[in-house]
């Protein structure tokens, strides 16, 4: 019918899978258990979002189900013996069984429907094909007809979904009477024009079509053509309803599909008795309830479909949310307001009470409009221009009001009830009404009636069955899908007599054959074994236990005492156990541990092991104590090691620095102290002429930078130097030699600062020097600069190569097989030369036909850093001469590609982790597409994090559409793909800039004389300039902006709380702000002041800031309080008889009452002190630099409407906001009305070459055979494979 009409397209942005959608876990993972509402979804195969939403529609039609579970295999056959030949096993009805069975009573989150698609014959690609569920509902009852041929159940869809229609034509002139009767399972109704269900099925059933005119019908009595009138009437009703709404049309006009999604009303409970043949009958014969409404959400190419279901059987457990308030009970409407409506007994003050009992009164239930207010007038003596026009409106007005009572006929001439109107008393807006509903006639308390119907009603609670997710839902969230781009699409009513057994209730085993409850036990038996396997092995953790007596304390750190073993005990435990049977098991492992036993969780640093936090609570477990696998834990007294007192916490943590002295002379031994760590030869530790010399030593980071130097054994009179950020800079005109770095004196007043307070971290190099040093010409001293440069003679880089990629711990074989080579370099060689001459003397030019081979350097601890890019020189790379290089297997990254470490799941340990080369331009949605895609693994659960200071899984990546370079990854660094979806925006992290504008800010702004703002500028990573933007309206008067930080706060803080934290950035400690209200702040969006904030107590949130966001932070000479209807312009008139504009000014115009030209010029004249009659106005638009004159118009209006809409400048085609800037013209003394600039002129100039180089750029593309467009997937038609069973 449809085809493929639903094939999702890419910009439509809905989803086909649902959220539950296969996960890339791992097989051995078991099926989640069911939810909190006990009820299973069905998964999605890609696409078959329409089979699922369909199948728990007929799951939740009890009769449906019962009927299908009462076909035994007597009469089905098994599916055990569906490959013999000449067996006859109806395959359909199986497998549906099965699919109802696991739906029912297996403890899963979702079941899966592969096993019924196969039996429909469907291949892989039909899983990903989307269709219609309508067509579907008739191909599907057709097939299971097919397949029940011959058996009892033959006819049980006839029985429950078959209905008939009769057409119907009177001749005028005879009366004669020619009737045509059609079969339905499901009644197709209009959407386009109508407004609700009742006003569908009276323009199918009620209303009639006349045949007069040019179209007369022939009658076979008159045998001639006369008029005639054409009506269907429903005949049959079945039990069960189908609605299908045709929300799907064609525009003929633009020759393309389009969907219906205007407000298109469905009532939960409707009376088809009006519709009916025979109206002879008790009302709940034709009276049916709402228990289904299929949901499609998306357009006519693309979407995702959900039911909302009624749960007859009670066999999910309903929980409302606890955010919402609990649903009031729909009272029942007494009598005697019955017989108010419905009577001539009225309450003549209540124009609804009138109305209703007018049209109720009237035999056809409908009155003509133009007749309405006649039988009005007679009704109560008294028209309603005088009675009701003043309260309540025209009449038209309150009949549209008032749709859920009234509904417009026969092309709106007519006027009539629908089949169920609201009581009076709980939908009447009126004061008569409302007197009404506080009638002491009318009980607040619940009567035993209407604690029944609430009862009833807490039984058939609602769910939203969305795939594999099942939720609660209210009857109040059904009346959102009446209208917009998810709405309802199918409708399954059933009649409300049918009453289900008591048996029946909250017993999903009822009527279910004995063999599938069998089937399912076992299925639920397996998943228990296989969950509990999983969650032990799942659980197991494995530890690594460091016992004291194997350790001691140096340089703040501690250190095995025998470094040639690795000394400590791996222990394989449960984490679901206790820290007191953990402590239990080792006691028994360790049997000569005396005296108290301390578990400290540890974590080895580049300077040795430290101890963080002790696990003191024995009942608490291994989980909530976040002990997890190859966590190190410290087994010791709790007090001391080795006599010497530790220290643990995060603040304690020691540090491993590289010491650098001069030495001038030759050593044949490496130099190696107490606690340093020499490298082996020629990785810069000794020294084989004359330069620097290094060591590794670790000291305690609450150290100060004081008990550094005495523990180095350096007299006072030491400096102690440490490598300056911008050495590089300083290293540029350092000739050929081996170039020359820059360091940073650390002032006597840092000699009492500790480590930490410093900033250093591991890595980082201090270089010693002794008074006498600053004599060599080595050393010269500028300021608190040092520079030293290296020695001519020192040209030269040790290349190791290394075939297995090892690092510097690698096992004997591999270390045996290693070779050096001192390669002579200079800071201007290129590394790619450097790699093709170690090349060559390595002799490894036999070797090109094997792997890539790449230069790495190593750090302080032997490891292997990113691939240096050869397209760089030696000191573009930052490479030091007289270092080691290691040459082993890899690519290495191009100066547009950075090189990443990542890993799955967790945090990595040393070595474990992935590579992989990624351009710097990538998005981080592509960057974890090539993860996945390296390591196998499919899915759309998943998201990158950083790794924090801790080297521990830190804060995600929450941009998916920025690049790598915007996020300022650098190569290196390591990323973890986690699974699961991003985590919700509640906190926003911001980034604040500084605007330097001297055109609008005060002096103070641009903190001239202090240079703080030139500092900031230099950390802003522009080289130290900062951006200059052209903002919104400010024509030729650049605003300069320098980022100032970044602030983290959360979207519940206000506008006021905002304004405070940036106040504390470092950049504006020196800004003079007395309160919060001296500050302006600005959207920045496009690198344009878009808008301003207002309000200092409204919540972030509602101030629709993301994450990521960019404002400006704007000081102000005099307190601002812009309202919410005032509107910030920058107003700027013309010099007279020029092309130019006096300096822009500021000006606050107050909207509240008019926006419209006229107030604009109003307060402008007030402003300038000028006649408003004589200026002209104009609007700046920046990006196509033209101006756009305001001037008085005339809006389009309605015909309907005889009074003329306000002009507003808010609006079309202005639409002026903040920060727009005005152009005026003063009409007295300048003639000139053009307001374009020179800068004007040129900006045109410009955007006309750009566009001609595009259009010449296009033509080029298209030189090809044809122009390329977007190709859908061929439209493939829905059909299911039934076998022969006559």
């Amino acid at each position: 019918m449809f085809g493929n009409l639903f094939e999702q397209e890419e910009d439509e942005g809905f989803a086909s899978t649902s959220s539950g959608s296969r996960g890339a876990k791992g097989a051995s993972e078991p099926p989640a258990p069911r939810g909190r509402s006990n009820l299973c979804g069905i998964k999605n195969q890609g696409g078959t979002c329409y089979l699922n939403s369909l199948l728990q529609t007929l799951l939740f039609t009890p009769e449906f189900r019962e009927e299908l579970f009462g076909l035994g295999p007597e009469q089905l056959g098994c599916l055990e013996d569906k490959e013999k030949p000449g067996a006859k096993v109806r395959v359909i009805p199986l497998e549906l069984q099965r699919l109802f069975a696991s739906l029912l009573l297996v403890d899963q989150q979702s079941a899966s429907t592969a096993d019924l698609t196969d039996s429909f014959g469907w291949n892989s690609t039909e899983g990903t094909n989307q269709h219609d569920v309508q067509e579907l509902n008739r191909i599907l009852f057709s097939a299971l007809e097919h397949s029940l041929v011959g058996t009892a159940g033959s006819a049980f869809i006839q029985r429950l979904y078959h209905g008939t229609t009769v057409n119907s034509i009177v001749c005028r002139e005879c009366g004669n009477v020619s009737q045509r009767q059609e079969d339905f399972l499901d009644l197709t109704v209009c959407v386009c024009g109508m407004s609700s269900l009742e006003e569908a099925f009276w323009s199918m059933f009620v209303e009639e079509e006349l045949f007069e005119g040019n179209n007369l019908y022939r009658c076979a009595q008159c045998d001639r053509l006369v008029t005639a009138a054409k009506s269907a009437k429903l005949r049959k009703l079945p039990p069960f309803l189908t609605v299908s709404l045709l929300r799907f049309s064609f525009d003929f006009a633009k020759f393309e599909r389009y969907k219906e999604t205007g407000r298109y009303t469905f009532p939960f409970k409707i009376n088809l008795q009006p519709f009916c043949e025979q109206t002879n009958g008790e009302d709940c014969e034709f009276s049916y309830e709402l228990f289904s409404v299929i949901i499609h959400k998306g357009g006519c190419y693309g979407g995702h479909y959900h039911v909302y279901i009624r749960d007859i059987d009670e066999l999910g457990n309903w929980e409302p949310s606890e955010e919402e308030h609990k649903p009031k009970s729909q009272k029942k409407i007494p009598e005697k307001l019955l017989k108010e409506v419905f009577e001539p007994n009225v309450q003549e003050d209540d124009p609804l009470s009138v109305l209703t009992a007018l049209i109720g009164q009237e035999p056809s239930k409908s009155i003509l409009l133009d007749q309405l207010g006649q039988k009005l007038m007679d009704k109560i003596g008294s028209s309603w221009s005088k009675k009701f026009r003043k309260h309540y409106g025209p009449i038209g007005k309150f009949l549209q009001s008032h749709s859920e009572v009234f509904m417009l006929v026969s092309n709106g001439t007519r006027v009539a009830l629908k089949a169920n109107p609201p009581s009076p008393v709980t939908d009447t807006p009126g004061p008569t009404e409302q007197t009404a509903q506080s009638d002491p006639s009318s009980p607040s308390d619940p009567g035993p009636a209407e604690q029944q119907q609430s009862k009833q009603e807490q039984g058939s609670h609602w769910f939203d069955l969305n795939d594999s997710t099942v939720t609660s839902i209210r009857e109040s969230d059904i009346e959102k899908q009446f209208q917009g781009k998810e709405s309802a699409y199918m409708l399954f009513y059933r009649k409300t007599q049918l009453h289900r057994p008591r048996e029946a209730l909250n017993n999903p085993q009822y009527k279910v054959p004995l063999h599938l409850i069998q089937m399912a036990q076992e299925e639920n038996a397996k998943l228990r074994q296989t969950r509990e396997t999983f969650e032990a092995e799942n659980n197991t953790v494995e530890l690594r236990l460091h016992l004291a007596p194997s350790y001691r304390l140096l340089n703040g750190a501690l250190q095995p005492i025998n470094k040639e073993e690795d000394e400590s005990v791996a222990l394989t435990f449960d984490r679901r156990k206790t820290v007191g049977e953990l402590r239990l098991a080792i006691y028994q492992m360790q049997e000569m541990w005396e005296g108290d036993m301390a578990l400290t969780v540890a974590k080895s640093l580049p300077a040795g092991l430290h101890l963080y936090n002790t696990l003191t609570d024995d009942c608490v477990s291994l989980y909530s104590a976040n002990i997890h696998t190859k966590s190190n834990l410290f087994v010791w007294n709790g007090r001391e090691v080795c006599g010497a007192t530790i220290l643990t916490g995060s603040e304690f943590e020691p540090l491993l620095l590289t010491v650098v002295r001069p030495f001038l002379g030759e050593v044949e031994h490496p130099v190696v102290t107490d606690g340093a760590k020499p490298q082996e030869d020629g990785g810069g530790f000794d020294s084989v002429g004359p330069g620097l010399k290094r060591e590794e030593r670790g000291f305690a980071g609450a150290a100060t930078l004081g008990e550094v130097r005495e523990a180095l054994g350096e007299p006072k009179e030491s400096l102690l130097c440490q490598e300056h950020k911008f050495a590089k800079r300083q290293e540029q005109g350092a000739g050929e030699g081996g170039g020359a770095s820059g360091w940073r004196l650390f002032p006597p007043t840092d000699m009492q600062k500790t480590l930490k307070e410093l900033s250093l971290k591991d890595g980082d190099v201090l270089l010693v020097l002794e008074p006498q040093s600053l004599d060599s010409s080595m050393f010269t001293i500028n300021g608190d600069i040092v520079t030293v440069t290296t020695p001519s003679d020192c040209r030269w880089l040790l290349v190791e190569y290394q075939p297995h990629g090892a690092g510097a711990g690698g096992d004997g074989e591999h270390r045996e097989e290693r070779r050096k080579v001192k390669v002579p370099a200079t800071g201007n060689m290129f590394l790619c030369e450097v790699k093709q001459r170690a090349i060559e003397l390595l002799q490894l030019q036999e070797q090109s036909t094997g792997p890539m081979l790449c230069l790495r350097q190593l750090d302080c601890t032997g490891k292997l850093l990113p691939p240096v890019c050869e397209e760089l020189s030696v000191r573009e790379a930052g490479v030091r001469l007289m270092t080691t290089l290691t040459l082993c297997p890899g690519n290495a990254p191009k100066a547009s590609q950075l090189f990443l470490h990542f890993s799955v799941g967790s945090a990595p340990s040393a070595g474990m982790e992935l590579d992989i080369i990624v351009e710097k331009m990538c998005t981080v949605k592509e960057c974890l597409r090539a993860m996945l895609d390296s390591v196998e693994l499919d899915g759309t659960c998943w998201h990158l994090r950083r790794l924090d200071w801790c080297e521990e899984v830190g804060e995600p990546l929450m941009d998916e559409d920025a690049s790598l370079l915007e996020l300022k990854i650098s190569s290196g660094e390591t990323l973890i793909v986690s699974e699961g979806q991003l985590p919700p925006k509640g906190f926003l992290k911001l980034s604040v800039w500084l605007c330097l504008d001297p055109s609008t800010c005060p002096a103070g702004m641009s903190h001239t004389g202090n240079g703080h703002a030139e500092e900031q500028r230099q950390a802003a990573g522009t080289a130290g300039e900062a951006d200059r933007i052209s903002p919104r309206g400010r024509v030729g008067d650049a605003v300069e902006l320098t980022s100032v930080g970044q602030v983290e706060i959360t979207d519940e803080a206000t506008l006021e709380d905002l304004k405070t934290q940036v106040l504390t950035l470092p950049a504006l400690q020196d800004v003079c702000v007395p309160t919060t209200a001296f500050m302006r702040l600005w959207h920045l969006e496009g690198r344009r002041l878009a808008r301003i904030f207002r309000g200092p107590q409204v919540p972030l949130r509602k101030l629709k800031l993301a994450s990521g966001a960019d404002i400006c932070v704007q000081q102000l000479v005099k307190e601002e309080d812009l309202g919410l209807k005032d509107v910030l312009l920058y107003v700027k008139i013309g010099v007279p008889g020029e092309s130019r504009y006096y300096p822009a000014e500021e000006l606050v115009w107050d909207v509240s009452h008019e926006s419209s030209p006229r107030s604009l010029r109003t307060c402008l004249a007030a402003h300038y002190g000028l006649s408003p009659d004589c200026l002209l106005l104009a609007k700046h638009l920046p990006d196509k630099h033209t101006w756009e004159e305001i001037s008085s118009w005339s809006q389009q209006v309605s015909k309907k409407k005889k009074k003329r809409r306000a002009e507003s400048l808010l609006g079309a085609p202005f639409h002026l906001k903040d920060g727009d800037t005005i152009g005026i013209k003063n009409l007295l003394i300048d003639n000139n009305r053009d307001f374009v600039t020179l800068e004007d002129k040129q900006g045109q100039q410009r955007i006309r070459e750009q566009a001609e180089q595009r259009s010449k750029g296009a033509q080029s593309d298209c030189v090809g055979p044809e122009k390329k467009t977007k190709m859908r997937k061929p439209e493939v038609a829905l059909s299911i494979n039934v076998g022969v069973f006559r």
